[in-house]
């Protein structure tokens, strides 16, 4: 029986699919990214930081369940713990430029620097 046929008749969900929904959503390189524990998220890169070093994430939202926690005075306190895995470039994007009639053409490449971060520890609002 598939996971909508438990959805149609009432049945719970069977223990095994179920899990507790904590995830945060923090700022990183001007940009916000929605993490778990364990995900593994491209940012961009972060040029002071080396493979294996750790870095902090300021917080913008924690959901722990039910509980959402969006207070700033709160979430000041709250730092998102995450692993430095790779630092790679990301595809590259074609950029070309082009006039009629006039001969004018221009193509540019560029590949977006990328740092891959392993989350590691949320830690849970103070109630």
């Amino acid at each position: 029986m598939s996971v909508a046929g438990w959805l149609d008749c009432g049945d719970a969900v069977p223990s095994e699919r179920v899990r507790s929904v904590l995830y945060a959503i923090v700022r990183s390189g001007g940009r916000q990214h929605k993490v778990a524990v364990g995900d593994i998220v491209e940012v961009d890169k972060i040029s002071t930081a080396k493979v294996g070093d750790t870095v902090e994430l300021s917080t913008l939202l924690v959901v722990d369940g039910d509980a959402v926690t969006s207070d700033p005075w709160v979430l000041a306190g709250i730092k998102v713990q995450a692993e430095i895995v790779d630092h790679h470039k990301g595809v590259k994007i074609d950029i070309l430029r082009y006039k009629n009639k006039t001969g004018y053409r221009r193509r540019q490449g560029h590949r977006q620097q990328y740092t891959a971060i392993k989350v590691t520890e949320i830690p849970a609002a103070a109630k």
